[in-house]
């Protein structure tokens, strides 16, 4: 394995350049392009990983240094994934260049995944001029730091609401963005094709294109493409009224709208919605809307620190009382033995 280390006082950056048997010419002079992962307690495998390999691979394939990059946690000490994985890291909080990008790399308890340490640490790092980005969960740690400024972040759909309700900022529903002082994505596969795009934009398409059947990821695909569908796709064809009901519901969580206003929408009677619901969902709509909240419920319970009253209002239950009767019927536990 040959490798390429740039000197510095915290050895900010190792362009790993393994052999291969393809290969991409770059032609002209190379700068190495830096980035420093911050790994936070939880952080997810997965997304770190699919982030991290396409520098490699790029590397690899043109055996020139156009990447380099250092894994950092909260306190120089190894950090555990969510999957219970440690992993070595190369420093703390030390100071880096103002050329080196910050990624920030989170997964679950992602709201209270940093310190104060970190939140400073990644402010000093913006003032001086650096970059930063996140990935799956990343951005809650960038919003506690007042960093997101016009940006809005991709957050994993699983996220979302909770995102939703502790910042006040509508998160992305696509897979990936690169805003104009920071990027990000949703987290899982996400992050192949986020680095794809960084990639294009650094060396071009091509090289791009290559890296991305080294992954075997197919495709590379665009930064506008929904995480989750809202719906099946043959729905919109077969059902078009349903996927108008469902796409309602999904957007009136905290303000349910009534059985006659979604028929309204659906444009039939309330008993004609109910019966064609039915027989394509399998499920009534007071049933299925009711599951949609109590989801979202789930969720805020789960990654936030709103209290059950406050994630009763958000999901649209006039009382604790009434939410926590729902809640234990659809899920059989009591919205506080889940906290």
């Amino acid at each position: 394995m040959t490798l390429y280390v740039e000197e510095s006082r915290f050895r900010e950056a190792r362009a790993v350049i393994p052999r291969g048997v393809a290969f991409v010419p770059v032609h002209g002079p190379v700068k190495t392009r830096e980035f420093a992962f911050l790994a936070l307690p939880r952080f997810t495998l997965l997304a770190f990983s699919s982030a991290v390999e396409p520098l490699r691979i790029a590397n690899q394939l043109t055996q020139q240094p156009l990447y380099g990059w250092s894994l950092i946690s909260m306190d120089g000490a190894p950090v555990e994934s969510s999957a219970g994985v440690r992993v070595e890291v190369d420093h703390g909080l030390v100071p880096l260049r103002r050329e080196t990008t910050v990624i920030v790399c989170s997964g679950t308890d992602a709201s209270q995944a940093a310190d104060r340490s970190v939140l400073n640490w990644l402010r000093a790092h913006v003032r001086l001029g650096g970059g930063i980005g996140a990935i799956c969960t990343g951005a809650y740690t960038l919003a506690r730091a007042g960093l997101l400024g016009e940006d809005s972040p991709a957050v994993h759909w699983e996220n979302q609401p909770a995102f939703r309700e502790l910042f006040a900022v509508e998160p992305l529903q696509q897979l990936y963005v690169i805003g104009k002082k920071l990027f990000s994505c949703a987290g899982g596969e996400a992050g192949v094709d986020m680095m794809l795009a960084l990639i294009a934009e650094d060396h071009g398409q091509k090289l791009a294109n290559e890296v991305g059947e080294m992954c075997l990821h197919g495709r590379h695909r665009e930064a506008d493409v929904v995480q989750k569908a809202m719906y099946p796709k043959s729905m919109l064809t077969r059902h078009p009224g349903i996927a108008k009901v469902i796409a309602a519901m999904k957007e009136n969580i905290a303000t349910p709208l009534s059985q006659n206003e979604l028929a309204e929408i659906f444009g039939r009677t309330p008993r004609h919605l109910k019966r064609i619901f039915k027989s394509v969902m399998q499920e009534t709509p007071k049933s299925y809307y009711l599951g949609l909240r109590l989801q979202e419920a789930r969720n805020l319970l789960s990654e936030t620190t709103l209290s059950i009253l406050e994630v009763a209002v958000a999901t649209g239950f006039n009382s604790r009382s009434s939410f926590s009767k729902a809640y234990k019927g659809r899920f059989n536990v009591s919205p506080s033995s889940l906290r």
